[in-house]
């Protein structure tokens, strides 16, 4: 065990928790002033449920034993054989040998659990019945998050073994969380007047907020995931800022461009896209790649976003073209761009001399979307036929605050009685 990784793994394992709180108010910001509790409260109530039943049973599966590549046992369930310092999960030998305790790593692959879910709020936002999203959250997070994290993240899963990289989860949690979003925009169909009605931002300083947030808290996400306070730690580090800063300016021109503006939520958006495509890359590439990965990424996610007028579907807040594209994009980009002067336990990609990884890239998104998507359409389409996925319209109307949690957020009516005298 060293000290000084098991402190970097723990205070990454908060950074990472406060990401949460930060994608609240990233999302939280964007929806109408009469959703925006609703929209905080399935952010928040995630980093409740999901915890436990990540301790109870979520680790587990995503990084017990089993040997067959596709799921964990329970030998760990309910925490079991975890709390000795000397306690070892499959896999993690040799090169792959943890040097943190192993509670260390629960909590940090904990706060990966509960944000993935969290993602896939926005692209529901305004018309998810509260109970129904508190079923589907627990059943993804079993049945989907935590199979895909033992395929790619545990050094048992079957991706990990034919040699799929995932630094910090592009597959696991970008493309995972994206592809479940857009099953849900398929089983709840359109908001209420979209796209005819004006739908803006009620807070945009709000969504500043949670960007500023989510990049301070994605340091932990992807430097964390060097598991050390090492080299690899920094480049992983400065890999995501320099993704994050290309992504913001990449969407910026192409906005400027197209539609004559550079707007601020345009920047947050930008900002995001690129820390989404540099999550899996982060510890895989050096050099000016993750600027490279950043601008192409926030070009990209800018065009995908128009998809969804043409398509037709109602991906209220982006997290298809932001999350899933960006994931997509970041995954298959690893494949061009990795070295392994950067990393020995990577590979290189195709400017480096490399063609089978990108191969292995493929077949790691491929798997992801087929599996998650399937099974998260399978699942939405339960929830909605037994206890109801959407809201009734009147409520819809009404807004999520009072129709699914009697409250609201701002009170309109002692701002109006400012200044009154007597």
């Amino acid at each position: 065990m060293d000290s000084g990784n098991t402190a970097w793994v723990l205070v990454s394992a908060a950074l990472v928790l406060f990401m949460t709180p930060g994608l609240a108010f990233f999302y939280g910001g964007m929806v109408r002033s009469k959703n925006v509790l609703g929209m905080l409260m399935q952010n928040f109530f995630a980093m409740g449920l999901i915890s436990v039943i990540w301790v109870v049973v979520g680790f587990s599966l995503a990084f017990g034993g089993g040997g067959n590549g596709w799921i964990g046992n329970l030998d760990f369930a309910g925490l079991k054989h975890l709390a000795q310092a000397d306690a070892h999960l499959p896999g993690y030998v040799k090169d792959f040998a943890l040097t943190v305790p192993a509670l260390a790593f629960v909590a940090y692959q904990m706060m990966f659990a509960v944000i993935t879910p969290a993602l896939f709020t926005g692209a529901t936002a305004d018309r998810m019945k509260f109970r129904g999203y508190v079923v589907f959250l627990g059943l993804w997070s079993v049945l989907v998050y935590s199979p895909v994290a033992h395929w790619v993240f545990s050094p048992t899963g079957w991706l990990f073994k034919r040699g799929a990289l995932d630094f910090a989860g592009g597959a696991v949690v970008h493309i995972n969380a994206g592809i479940a979003a857009l099953a849900l925009i398929v089983v709840l169909g359109k908001r209420k007047g979209w796209p005819n009605e004006a739908m803006h931002p009620h807070s945009l300083p709000l969504t500043l907020l949670g960007t500023g947030i989510l990049w301070f808290g994605w340091f932990g996400f992807n430097a964390g995931s060097a598991l050390g306070a090492n080299n690899l730690a920094a480049q992983a580090l400065i890999n995501t800022h320099l993704a994050a800063a290309a992504g913001m300016l990449g969407w910026l021109v192409v906005e400027r461009l197209k539609d004559g503006h550079a707007t601020t939520l345009g920047a947050a958006s930008g900002a995001v896209a690129g820390l989404v495509a540099i999550t899996p890359c982060a510890g895989f590439v050096g050099g000016l790649s993750p600027i490279a990965i950043g601008a192409i990424a926030g070009i990209v996610c800018y065009l995908a976003i128009q998809l969804k007028f043409k398509l037709g579907y109602d991906d209220s807040l982006d997290v298809v073209g932001v999350h899933l594209v960006g994931g997509i994009v970041g995954s298959l980009l690893l494949g061009v761009f990795a070295d392994k002067a950067v990393n020995s336990l990577g590979a290189n990609g195709l400017l480096n001399g490399g063609s089978d990884l990108l191969v292995d890239q493929l077949t790691a998104v491929v798997a992801t979307l087929v599996f998650s998507g399937v099974v998260s359409f399978v699942l939405a389409k339960l929830v909605d036929l037994t206890i109801g996925l959407r809201v009734s319209s009147d409520d819809e109307a009404e807004g999520l605050d009072l129709s699914q949690h009697a409250e609201t957020a701002y009170n309109f009516g002692d701002f109006a009685s400012m200044g009154r005298i007597g």
